[in-house]
């Protein structure tokens, strides 16, 4: 069991560092290649988008110590299951009261949805 805790940590934080430290460098640049949204280039919007990437960054930091540091482990289930859970609803939120949007974006959903479970999954198994 310890081996699938480590997979589900391991790819949760390569996820959230490598989306968070993309986004963060270069918003409008890898929004449109991930999303297939255009950003303006707008301060005000684009201090929103690196905001929320770099939660996303320190989350995969976060998220990668628990993988390493057993004290952490639990923390670390934590913090992944609220990100994708909480990415996946406001999403989910978004297609009720805006729209479906790009399918990009909807397998996207579907990648925060599975891994958000699987932290879930590993964050029960911590318990237990």
């Amino acid at each position: 069991m310890e081996i699938i805790k480590i997979v589900i940590l391991s790819l949760s934080a390569l996820l959230l560092l490598v989306v968070g430290a993309t986004r963060l460098g270069n918003p409008i640049k890898a929004y449109l290649k991930n999303s297939g949204i255009t950003l303006a280039n707008n301060v005000d919007l684009l201090n929103e988008m690196r905001g929320v990437s770099a939660v996303m960054l320190c989350g995969g930091v976060l998220t990668a110590l628990g993988t390493v540091v057993p004290s952490l482990t639990f923390t670390s289930f934590v913090v992944a299951s609220l990100l994708f859970l909480g990415f996946a609803l406001g999403r989910v939120i978004s297609m009720a009261a805006d729209g479906r949007p790009n399918k990009q974006i909807i397998q996207g959903i579907w990648f925060e949805v599975v891994l958000g479970a699987a932290n879930v999954f590993g964050l029960v198994n911590t318990l237990v």
